[in-house]
């Protein structure tokens, strides 16, 4: 791998505030994390985030990628948000988990009125959070969702009847199916935005039902198929349950063959925490 030259991550101001856990920092980059998850110069990056405090976590990021000349701009704006900034640091600190730091990133690649996947709902909270996003109103926006487990999807269905309006609510449509199983219910003329995987077990649930390396490796090849350019596939994987770490590594594995002119990876983990949740991002250009 190739090692991005000369990035330095200056923190010269950090302020925790109780209660909101927010933080203020200045940074000092020499481009902006937001296309550098995206595009990159470089055909392999690897990045790690250091910074001056006892509190520093061991978070690692690495990114590995097509060569390009030009970055490839995001839906949104090309730099990074404030928030997504906040919630980078907070992943540094040891302050946020793998799922919120995905939950920002597809802020910047999911438009309203879009198409998307929860190809594992579990309790909903990824349903929820695509719904926010792709909710408009012109009622275009659609998120399939999918879970091997009735009880999964009755969870799914209970949250949303808490937190999205009947409007709303009409742009899930869920079915009781493996995530291997997506091009089944997602329209041939549909462009699929974002398919977003949380692989395991089912939260509060059988801890003996999970997903296996070789249904989930059939279902990133269907998500390579009907994701269009410019979408992302998004995975949080664990490690800590039997078959975690071989569906961890067949995941890396897939990723190690997709093609540097058409996709760029990213990987991010805690280096002092081996079992902790893994957070992938597989970018189409």
């Amino acid at each position: 791998m190739l090692s991005v030259e000369s990035l330095q991550m200056n923190l010269s101001s950090y302020s925790s505030i109780l209660g909101r856990r927010m933080v203020k920092c200045e940074w000092n980059l020499k481009f902006s994390v937001s296309p550098w998850l995206f595009s990159s110069k470089k055909s392999t990056t690897s990045i790690a985030a250091s910074a001056n405090s006892s509190e520093l976590n061991g978070a690692s990021m690495s990114v590995a990628g097509a060569e390009s000349s030009s970055s490839i701009p995001l839906c949104r704006d090309s730099t990074i948000s404030g928030s997504m900034e906040q919630v980078m640091v907070e992943y540094v600190f040891g302050r946020k988990k793998a799922t919120e730091v995905a939950h920002y990133v597809w802020k910047h690649v999911v438009q309203k009125g879009d198409a998307v996947v929860d190809a594992t709902c579990g309790n909903g909270y990824d349903t929820l959070a695509l719904l926010k996003l792709v909710d408009d109103k012109t009622q275009r926006g659609r998120v399939y969702g999918m879970d091997v487990q009735k009880i999964a999807l009755e969870s799914t269905s209970s949250l949303l009847d808490q937190f999205a309006s009947p409007d709303e609510k009409e742009l899930v449509e869920l079915f009781v199916m493996s995530h291997s199983q997506m091009e089944d219910i997602v329209p041939n003329d549909v462009a699929v935005r974002l398919v977003a995987f949380n692989l395991g077990y089912l939260p509060g649930g059988d801890k003996k039902i999970i997903t296996r390396s070789e249904t989930t490796e059939l279902a990133l090849e269907a998500a390579k198929r009907i994701l269009a350019p410019g979408g992302l596939i998004s995975i949080v994987t664990y490690v800590g349950h039997p078959g975690g770490r071989e569906e961890f590594e067949k995941i890396e594995e897939f990723a190690s063959r997709l093609p540097v002119e058409g996709w760029n990876c990213c990987k991010l983990h805690t280096l002092n925490r081996p079992l902790a949740p893994m957070l992938i991002f597989l970018f189409k250009r």
